[in-house]
């Protein structure tokens, strides 16, 4: 387990807010691991309370915790970094999503595939609907790169933090792979 993640004394949750080229990001972790990132847009102060109510704990804003997410995340922005390298608390996730997810960092660096593409590699090749639903719930955005996941004409498609960012990640991953 990455040593930034450990809860704090008295907290089951902890977390940080970052600056990012996409706006604040609010990182919450536990002692499994990175429990969720979310984007400025979804509303930060909801989303540490919806924290709290579904996983019983305090929450903790956190000045020395989550060092190694930021560096990470610090490192992917700036286009040296193509895959992440933490623990995910995934308590959250279960079955179809998990299967969805769980291929979702298998999809390279600089790449996409389409949300048929994605349900077909986890066994389910009906269901590119419900791949977009777990792309679209996907607790760990960036970590978890569903945004390399494209409708089947290639066009991006939805994202969280809107179609720009989506754009953006993809412009940032495409300029940034290594020669």
């Amino acid at each position: 387990m990455d040593a930034g993640i450990e809860a704090a004394a008295g907290a089951d949750i902890s977390c940080r807010i970052l600056d990012s080229p996409l706006g604040a990001l609010l990182v919450a972790g536990s002692s499994r691991g990175i429990l969720r990132i979310a984007f400025e847009c979804e509303g930060i102060d909801a989303v540490m309370q919806s924290l709290g109510a579904e996983s019983g704990p305090r929450v903790l804003k956190s000045a020395g915790l989550l060092d190694s997410v930021e560096r990470q995340l610090e490192q992917y922005f700036a286009g040296a970094l193509t895959r992440f390298d933490v623990e995910l608390d995934e308590r959250a996730s279960t079955g179809f999503r998990r299967d969805v997810l769980g291929h979702l960092i298998e999809i390279p660096y600089g790449s996409t595939r389409s949300y048929g593409e994605v349900a077909v590699a986890v066994g389910r090749p009906r269901a590119s609907r419900a791949a977009g639903t777990a792309c679209a719930t996907n607790p760990w955005p960036l970590i978890v790169p569903c945004h390399r996941v494209v409708r089947s004409d290639g066009s991006i498609g939805s994202y969280l933090a809107g179609p720009p960012a989506k754009r953006y990640l993809l412009d940032l991953e495409t300029a940034s792979i290594p020669q």
